[in-house]
């Protein structure tokens, strides 16, 4: 049974930084390409970032610069290091394994004043 745990959300100041981490389970996670997601109220879900099993990672031209994805495979983590964050940084933050419908509950990130 896949799951996907996601945490380190909260509330943060803009200009602060979060790292959210997802725990997974119940696949090989070294063998698959890892990615983070979010949604924020009223608006579409959207990849922020991905990383290959292989290490090589992309991000949304929304957030380069300032958001870092990693991945601790003897952990069988993936980490999404947020940096400078904005409020529209604000949404529901969500992990998930490439090609698969997995989802995990989320963590929200808040970044206000």
């Amino acid at each position: 049974q896949v799951q996907l745990v996601e945490s380190g959300g909260g509330l943060v100041q803009p200009g602060g930084s979060l790292r959210l981490s997802c725990a997974a389970s119940g696949f090989a996670f070294s063998r698959y390409a890892m990615s983070w997601y979010r949604q924020a109220p009223g608006k579409e879900r959207e990849l922020v970032a991905g990383i290959t099993w292989a290490g090589n990672t992309n991000y949304a031209d929304s957030v380069k610069g300032r958001f870092t994805i990693s991945r601790d495979n003897a952990k069988n983590t993936v980490y999404l290091q947020m940096n400078s964050l904005k409020p529209e940084d604000t949404a529901a933050y969500y992990c998930k394994r490439v090609g698969f419908g997995d989802w995990g509950q989320g963590t929200q990130v808040t970044v206000s004043s």
